[in-house]
């Protein structure tokens, strides 16, 4: 098995293993979301307590940055992916078999940590690409990602319609044994990056920080983008319930084929970095989201003005993420696990405050208070850029 060198360069073939890999992976905290209502009803338990099976995925998730992506600078980035997907296929037939909410919820916050594969694969791919094809290849890997994200709530849906929601779970648990032996086998070795315990490594995460500030002003301004993008999709589901809409959730999830837009445009915005320049491009993206955000204030009473949104608002997200984090994980090449940790926890921050405000938003001035919300975070994201004097 090759070992990779840094900026030596990732054969093709690998790049579309990570970036199929990432899709899967990512899927597995988004299966749930469709099938809440019949979880809901087979274990006869109420809407929000099923709900609180999505709440522990995405704590589990944002635990598992924080504790298990900085291992990927410590550890074989090969092993800690295997054993992940190991873990997600027993959470997942966890789930599967289980008659208990309180079982199914442990399961749901352990598979939410097992599910950080795809940020453990950009970057690696930012370190050991070859420099004129970094953000390319990040492109690629991320365009997975969103891929996975989008395909799980229609797989979920219309499997769960079909075979029941248990079926769902388990049907994932098979794909994930499956993944995990084609990671073993054809993932290549990379050395360690750092030196030294576990917890000297979590340490390590506050001297970056505190050292970088490139580092922590591109993870800011692109949190502040994806607080834009999830205060939009927060309260779609009560946009279109009321007049002129009055359609139920089905009609989200056929919005949220617009996100295909998001992966389309992140797997060619790789190449465009190198010309333009991360914070050229995080500047478009912001101004790209404040555009989707017009459209939707004036135009959001219509489908096409809520699709032509939803396309604005997830474009201008890509760029900003894609650029954003290419230019963190550029700051210290040997720490890109460390790095892509802040990144990603920051990142994460940021989206769960754009769904809160832009709840908030709804409760006092509907619609109107949520493309404030998100008019204001893309705002946010401009507003920091003009503190980037690099």
């Amino acid at each position: 098995m090759n070992e990779l060198r840094e900026n030596g360069g990732i054969p093709g073939g690998i790049i579309l293993l990570m970036a199929v890999m990432a899709g899967l992976t990512v899927a597995n905290i988004y299966y749930n979301q469709p099938l809440l209502g019949m979880i809901s009803r087979d274990l006869g338990i109420s809407h929000l307590t099923a709900d609180m099976m999505t709440v522990v995925t995405q704590a589990g998730y944002a635990a598992g940055l924080v504790l298990v992506l900085p291992a990927g600078d410590l550890w074989s980035r090969r092993r800690i992916v295997v054993t992940c997907m190991l873990a997600s296929f027993l959470m997942l037939l966890a789930i599967a078999l289980s008659g208990s909410i309180y079982l199914i919820c442990a399961a749901s916050f352990v598979l939410g940590v097992s599910s950080v594969v795809p940020q453990l694969f950009i970057p690696l791919t930012g370190q050991f690409s070859e420099p004129r094809n970094k953000a390319r290849n990040m492109g690629f890997v991320l365009s997975g990602l969103l891929t996975g994200i989008l395909a799980a709530r229609v797989i979920s849906g219309f499997m769960g319609g079909w075979l029941g929601w248990r079926a769902m779970f388990l049907t994932a648990a098979a794909v994930m044994v499956i993944c995990s032996a084609v990671c073993l086998f054809l993932m290549p070795v990379t050395k360690r990056n750092f030196e030294g315990s576990y917890l000297s490594l979590l340490r390590s995460i506050i001297g970056i920080v505190r050292d970088h500030p490139q580092i922590r002003l591109n993870s800011i301004r692109s949190a502040f983008g994806f607080g834009s993008m999830l205060a939009l999709w927060a309260c779609m589901a009560f946009r279109v319930a009321e007049a002129p809409f009055c359609r139920g959730s089905d009609a989200v999830g056929w919005l949220g084929l617009c996100g295909m837009s998001g992966a389309i445009a992140a797997s060619g915005m790789g190449r465009i970095i190198p010309r333009f320049g991360v914070k050229r491009l995080c500047v478009s993206g912001a101004l790209i989201q404040l555009l989707g955000w017009g459209v939707s204030f004036l135009f959001g009473g219509t489908w096409a003005g809520l699709i032509a949104a939803l396309i604005l608002v997830d474009i201008g997200t890509q760029c900003q993420q894609l650029s954003g984090q290419s230019g963190a994980l550029a700051e210290i090449p040997g720490a890109s696990s460390r790095v892509n940790t802040i990144f990603m926890a920051t990142f994460f921050t940021g989206g769960c405050l754009g769904t809160f405000f832009a709840g908030l938003g709804w409760e006092h001035w509907g619609w109107t208070g949520v493309c404030l919300t998100g008019a204001l975070f893309a705002s946010g994201s401009l507003l920091v850029s003009a503190f980037d004097r690099k």
